[in-house]
């Protein structure tokens, strides 16, 4: 067992970590936050998605079913349910799969909008080209691909206007 510190949606967390286990298994069973979904447990589908900024580093989309707890030491970590708009409220990624119903059954969602972000911290108006390529990690079983594709242009619109 390893003690390990690191913030979660801007929450200190001092936890004993095994080695063996993943950021998914700690965010879900030890702080409770379900948002972040488990479904292949081998990096293919991106439902695990979340928003890692290592110490000094920049903030980028992981698979946290691939990423070792204990490599988060000194991390901030960003899920689903810390995701909100500067002054609180919804994130203007959400409000965008929410207007255009890129939804759909909801599953693969927290890992599609958390990549999505990602994408627009590095580029603030991708190409639809950039969208697919940057988005190609995260599976949606529904087909709701062209509805996420609008649904991130708009964010980037909005993000890039201020609101």
């Amino acid at each position: 067992m390893t003690n390990v510190s690191f913030d979660v949606n801007g929450i200190a967390q001092a936890l004993e970590i095994a080695g063996h286990e993943t950021l998914l298994d700690v965010l879900r069973d030890r702080l409770s936050l379900t948002g972040t979904k488990l479904s292949c447990g081998r990096g293919e589908c991106g439902a695990c998605t979340v928003l890692l900024a290592p110490p000094n580093g920049r903030r980028r989309a992981v698979y946290s079913c691939l990423t070792l707890a204990v490599a988060c030491e000194g991390s901030s970590v960003t899920t689903i349910e810390g995701l909100d708009a500067k002054g609180g409220g919804t994130h203007p990624m959400q409000q965008a799969f929410i207007a255009h119903d890129a939804v759909q059954c909801g599953f693969c969602t927290p890992g599609q909008i958390l990549a999505a972000v990602a994408l627009l911290d590095q580029n603030a108006a991708p190409s639809e080209s950039e969208i697919r390529t940057a988005m190609s990690g995260n599976l949606c079983r529904c087909g709701t691909y062209p509805k996420i594709i609008l649904a991130v242009q708009e964010a980037g619109r909005r993000l890039a206007s201020g609101g």
